[in-house]
């Protein structure tokens, strides 16, 4: 029987241990150059922020070496605050930098904003609308502009705050604008070296039209809503909700019969715009009518109209028979054109009904649609009306429901370049990750629609491109200036009587962000050599509106990919997986979890942007609805390190990101742990010194104890692990392992464990267990000073200089001795466990228990003799002694002479027990305990027993599986023959 550790001195080291100096920090007082300001008794974010933003969030250039890494940041709209979305890039970006300037390459990270055409317009007009009644019509052009410019500088130096806030070490000096002038050369030059490539032309074709806006807007900005069966729906410029959801069927007459084949549109306001009805050459309903000119009436128009045979229609729906509207319908248009249909307009850039068609005539178009139902019902036409699952294409910046409306617009010619952007993934030279992705990467572009690229609004790029009117004809020419329009027109023309007109539209804001990579160093003008960039990391949303052109744009203009490497985060989303929306009121700002905000300034926020005009009065009601539900008490303070460190710890390849605001005060509390381990730290070295000559050495080796050793071995495998899981890009690993690092090995095992020795008598092994926890808390924050820089720029200072150069994690990554203390430390799991499940009294004495236990196997027995002198188990117990008995008689004659307060058996060959001087043992409480315990094992063997005894289980268990329960089974029949001891 060995006592390893009495009762005595841990009753003295508790008390001395308060006699110990804590810590100090980097805010120096007025005691001289050596003394400091002692740090907080807690972890403050707010001050500690305060203090580093304006270190934090700079950039650190390492020379000029021959290595490099270049960045790009996904620019944020100034249409207003952060989202989550950008954080989370700022996050993830953020620590790819800092990771790259910690191995030696110069860093360049380019800050920027983008002026986003339509969601800035709509924005401010809406404003303009809540806070002066006055549209942009009202102002003029000029003057709205005037209005979006003051926004873009109040939000932009909102937004540039905000980027800082998070700690961004961009290169702020290089920051941009995309309608800077830097970028707007670039925009002009892309233009003209488009269209001379004959890759910009100008076509009346179909867009997405936006009457509300009186736009053409892009694909991204179409929301698809799904509707099941009659829906009213809001729709700008109505006073009454709109039915959508609705079936009509409506007969066309056969000329000079008395047939008639019925259609079904949800659209019947259209039917004005029809020119033909077509069905499937192999529908046999319709096969009398072939090999004729078989031709309809249309009862509005008072014209035939052919019927058409296609073998695009689908027979087996509905009728098998399609309205033909080439006008406000895609498939309808490509149909018309392979059977040179002619176009019938029906709805103007207003969404009123063009003049040429009655009483019908400048109706609004859901106006129209309700006095066409009356009129078929009064020719006898309309065969019936039923409910019908659609889904409706609505504008996400205007709410206006989508029409198809064909207009002049320009487009870019995107196949061939698509077709490049494809064979770049194939051969390698692009990486998309997740790879899974570059399965939509070819679907898309290898079936690549040209891109509309013209926006009739007033705020983006004025299009550059010049109308020239001469001898009765008109011709289009691509300029970077109106003098330079005018010098290609006499050069063509031979002539100067010509009118020259640029066109007033604007570019899709894509375009110019497309340029990004490459306009914002210095192209065309010059070249910089952080071309290409290293990385682009974005949201999988834009995949394709802005990943996509950025490599074709980047290849036909410069001739190289604009970066060889594609990282695509998931889209943030509440803690249920729901997307964050007004609607549910479950948005988080960032600013709201770093500084904490009230249910009632969340309501007030929600009431501001309904003043402001960007809620409207139903949005304002479910968001406050939504608030309550989600966030009762508020949403508790954080911090930016915090924020940082929960949001890389999901794995953001996912499609979706769950954040839990629970979950990041969590991380705080963590941070906290880390802030007490230093003022422990500090307070200890100033007492007692650091051991060995400067930085720890592999020679050191000898003069540690094993749970030195042990820390430095974890310390090692966490470097490891950190440095693969970044080269990986799984940053969820490598703040999963630093959390375990130090809240599992360093704070909640290593540095309790040093407290034994912390104490005069102990001077030497004091001043060793210094060195380790000041090598431990050096390093490991150098690490993970990418994710939590504010934290370590406020510790740094109370710890020495990190060298990682001069560490080597594999001299020190002992594999034995981990799995040695994991064995130990399941030990006192299991201790702490049977202390916790005792029907005893509360322990007056935290130390109370005296620990006895009985070893099994030869090897635990060892290693539990050599904790002699350190008392591991007595110190992470809690308990006042341990005794180690190495014969089973002498234990059981132990426990039934002694009062016990609880009897436990560990998995792996440990019986312990737990005794308590001076008091009775209560058998039949502790009894009963165990016996359910035996009953739970002897339940789960019985149950593996008839599993491996099934003849199924043997044909299709793998061998590991196999082996596993194999292993389980043995395990539990010991732990069943031990507890049965104690039991009887």
């Amino acid at each position: 029987m060995l006592q390893l550790f009495g009762a005595e001195r841990s009753i003295h080291f508790t008390r001395r241990l308060r006699n110990v100096p804590l810590g100090c920090c980097s805010r120096t007082c007025s005691g001289g150059p050596n003394k400091r300001k002692p740090l907080d008794s807690a972890y403050k974010p707010a001050l500690v922020e305060a203090a580093h933003r304006d270190v934090v969030s700079r950039s650190v250039t390492c020379g000029g070496g021959s290595k490099r890494f270049s960045m790009l940041l996904p620019p944020p709209n100034v249409t207003g605050e952060l989202h989550l979305g950008h954080a989370l890039t700022c996050a993830i970006q953020d620590v790819m930098m800092r990771w790259k300037r910690k191995q030696g390459y110069e860093g360049l990270w380019i800050p920027g904003m983008d002026h986003a055409g339509i969601a800035t317009q709509v924005v401010v007009e809406k404003r303009l609308r809540k806070e002066s009644g006055v549209g942009r019509h009202d102002l003029g052009r000029e003057r709205f502009l005037e209005e979006i410019w003051k926004w873009r500088e109040e939000k932009g130096r909102s937004i540039e705050g905000d980027l800082r806030g998070l700690g961004s070490s961009m290169d702020w000096d290089r920051e941009y604008f995309t309608m800077d002038e830097q970028q707007s050369r670039a925009v002009r030059e892309a233009f003209v070296r488009l269209f001379e490539a004959g890759l910009i032309y100008r076509d009346n074709s179909l867009v997405n039209w936006s009457c509300s806006l009186e736009s053409a807007i892009s694909d991204i900005e179409v929301e698809n809503v799904e509707i099941d069966g009659p829906t009213p729906v809001e729709v700008p410029g109505y006073n009454r909700k709109i039915t959508f959801g609705e079936m009509v069927d409506v007969a066309y007459k056969v000329q000079g019969s008395s047939q008639e084949i019925i259609i079904s549109t949800t659209r019947p306001e259209t039917l004005l715009g029809d020119v033909a009805v077509a069905v499937n050459p192999n529908d046999g309903r319709y096969e009398h009518l072939r090999g004729t000119t078989s031709m309809l009436w249309h009862p509005i128009r008072k014209e035939e109209i052919p019927l058409v045979f296609d073998e695009s229609v689908d027979a087996e729906f509905g009728t098998g028979a399609v309205k033909i509207t080439p006008a406000h319908d895609r498939y309808d248009f490509e149909l018309a054109k392979r059977h040179r249909l002619p176009l019938v307009e029906v709805i103007d850039c207003k969404g009123r009904i063009l003049d040429g068609f009655g009483h019908f005539t400048d109706l609004p178009r859901y106006e129209a649609r309700a006095k066409m139902m009356d009129y078929l019902t009064n020719v006898s036409l309309l065969r019936g009306v039923k409910p019908h699952s659609m889904v409706l294409p609505v504008c996400s910046r205007s709410k206006d429901v989508i029409e198809f409306l064909l207009r002049p617009q320009w487009f870019v010619r995107c196949q061939a370049m698509a077709n490049k952007a494809v064979e770049a993934v194939k051969s390698g030279q692009l990486q998309i990750i997740p790879d899974h992705f570059e399965r939509e990467w070819f679907r898309w572009l290898e079936n690549c629609h040209d891109w509309c690229i013209s926006r009739q609004l007033w705020w983006g790029h004025q299009i550059p491109a010049f109308e020239i009117k001469a001898n009765g004809k008109t011709s289009w020419i691509a300029a970077t200036s109106l003098d330079e329009a005018r010098q290609k027109a006499k050069s063509s023309l031979k002539s100067e009587n010509f009118e020259i007109t640029q066109d007033p539209d604007v570019l899709d804001t894509w375009f110019s962000s497309s340029l990004l990579p490459f306009s914002t160093l210095g192209w065309p003008t010059n070249q910089s050599r952080f071309y290409p960039l290293d990385l682009m990391e974005t949201g999988h949303d834009i995949l394709f509106f802005w990943v996509a052109r950025m490599v074709m744009l980047g290849q036909q203009l410069t001739n190289q990919l604009p970066f060889p490497k594609i990282l695509l985060h998931g889209i943030v989303c509440d803690e249920y997986g729901r997307k964050m929306s007004k609607s549910l009121g479950n948005v988080i700002k960032p600013d709201q979890v770093i500084r904490g905000i009230s249910l009632d300034d969340l309501n007030r926020e929600a009431q501001l942007s309904h003043a402001q005009g960007v809620l409207s009065a139903s949005e304002l009601k479910k968001s406050l609805a939504g608030q309550r539900r989600m966030f009762p008490k508020g949403i508790p303070e954080c911090g930016t390190d915090a924020l940082r460190f929960t949001l890389c710890s999901a794995n953001v390849k996912n499609h979706f990101i769950n954040f839990n605001v629970q979950e990041c005060h969590t991380n705080k509390l963590f941070f906290n742990k880390i802030w007490q381990a230093t003022r422990y730290t500090a307070g200890c070295v100033e007492k007692f010194g650091a051991g060995g000559k400067g930085e720890l050495r592999t020679e050191d080796r000898d003069r540690l104890t094993e749970m030195d050793r042990w820390i430095v071995s974890r310390l090692g495998n966490t470097i490891e692990t950190f440095e693969q899981a970044l080269e990986s890009y799984n940053f969820h690993l490598a703040t999963a392992a630093w959390k375990t690092f130090f809240y599992s090995n360093f704070c909640d095992v290593y540095l309790e464990t040093t407290k034994v020795h912390m104490i005069p008598g102990s001077a030497s092994k004091a001043a060793n267990h210094c060195q380790i926890l000041q090598h431990c808390l050096s390093l490991g924050l150098h690490y993970m000073e990418v994710f939590t820089p504010f934290l370590v720029a406020e510790l740094r200072p109370h710890l020495p200089a990190p060298n990682p150069a001069s560490f080597d994690p594999t001299a020190w990554i002992d594999a034995q001795l981990e799995s040695e203390v994991a064995e130990l430390l399941e030990i006192c799991q299991s201790v702490r466990t049977a202390k916790a499940e005792s029907v005893r009294p509360p322990i007056v004495r935290k130390h109370d228990p005296v620990l006895h236990l009985l070893s099994k196997s030869t090897r635990l027995t060892e290693l539990l003799r050599r904790q002699q002198a350190d008392n591991v188990v007595g110190q992470l117990t809690l308990c006042n002694g341990v005794v180690l008995h190495e014969s089973e008689d002498r234990f059981e004659e132990h426990r039934f002479t002694v009062s016990s307060a609880a009897s436990h058996v560990c998995s792996f060959g440990i019986v312990t027990n737990l005794e308590r001087g001076g008091e009775r043992m209560v058998a039949s409480g502790q009894e009963s305990g165990n016996s359910k315990k035996l009953v739970k094992l002897e339940s789960e063997l019985d149950r593996l027993l008839a599993a491996v005894g099934n003849e199924g289980y043997r044909k299709s268990a793998s061998e590991a599986v196999q082996k596993k329960h194999s292993e389980r089974i043995k395990q539990l029949q010991l732990q069943i023959q031990d507890m049965r001891k104690i039991v009887i």
